[in-house]
């Protein structure tokens, strides 16, 4: 108990006291009277301990709970970063597994093909190769055609149509008909240079292709003349080699790389 109030407890209990003297309280009621105010007085000081240390605790909580709001905050900040991570990773993952997918199809569909040309390439009717990504199944000009000429030879056509028969089976895949010259020009009434050479062979293969079973929509033709030679020009067997008709396999839209991102740029 403090000064202060002990003064006043005293002062109260001379007060009391002569209270009740001058009421006629005895002795022993008196003493019941002073044991009763020092068990009020007790419980006043046991209600301002739990007083103070009820503020002190108060105190301490305020401080744990303002921390506790910065380390929320800054978690907070770290949960809504680590949350765009994963969202991030997983969009990353969900996209390597498409793309790996597509070339396992792709694989699948190039392994397909390569068996069943595996007679034609022992014979040496044809040869097959992987150039960018995509499949070239290649053909030479000394079967499918006479020099300077756009007209299948007989054993052409029967080349072509063992790889038709390929061809059709493959039902998610388009095919361009290339046709390729060595750099020996050519000038004739029909043929002016070796674009129209070229060009008119793939359309002539391309042709037929379709009136032996391969969907017509899935086909198309280019010429390329000696613009992309697949060995030298300066030996005569080099020579040879670049003057071939190629099938190559095109490649599906979801193949291609998505570039909707230069739309705006593009505007």
């Amino acid at each position: 108990m403090n000064r202060s109030k002990a003064i006043a407890c005293g002062l109260l209990l001379t007060v009391l006291s002569g209270v009740f003297v001058g009421c006629g309280y005895s002795e022993e009621e008196m003493q019941a009277q002073r044991d009763r105010v020092d068990q009020l007085t007790k419980a006043l000081d046991a209600l301002e301990g739990k007083h103070k240390e009820l503020q002190d605790r108060f105190k301490v909580l305020s401080s744990e709970n303002a921390q506790m709001t910065e380390q929320l905050r800054q978690m907070g900040m770290n949960v809504e970063d680590q949350k765009r991570s994963n969202d991030e990773m997983t969009r990353l993952v969900a996209d390597l597994k498409a793309k790996q997918q597509q070339a396992d199809a792709r694989l699948q569909t190039f392994r397909s093909m390569l068996e069943r040309f595996n007679k034609m390439i022992a014979s040496g009717q044809l040869r097959v190769r992987i150039v960018r990504g995509r499949m070239v199944v290649e053909l030479s000009e000394n079967i499918l055609f006479d020099s300077g000429k756009a007209d299948l030879k007989p054993e052409g056509q029967a080349a072509l149509k063992e790889v038709a028969s390929v061809l059709a089976s493959i039902t998610d895949r388009d095919f361009q008909i290339a046709g390729h010259t060595d750099n020996i020009p050519i000038k004739s009434a029909k043929f002016p240079s070796n674009w129209h050479l070229s060009t008119a062979r793939s359309v002539t293969v391309a042709a037929f292709l379709a009136a032996n079973g391969v969907t017509e929509t899935r086909l198309s033709a280019a010429g390329y003349a000696d613009t992309q030679p697949a060995a030298p020009n300066d030996t005569p067997e080099g020579r040879q080699q670049n003057r071939r008709i190629e099938i190559v396999l095109m490649p599906n839209l979801d193949e291609l790389p998505d570039l909707s991102k230069l739309k705006d740029l593009t505007n």
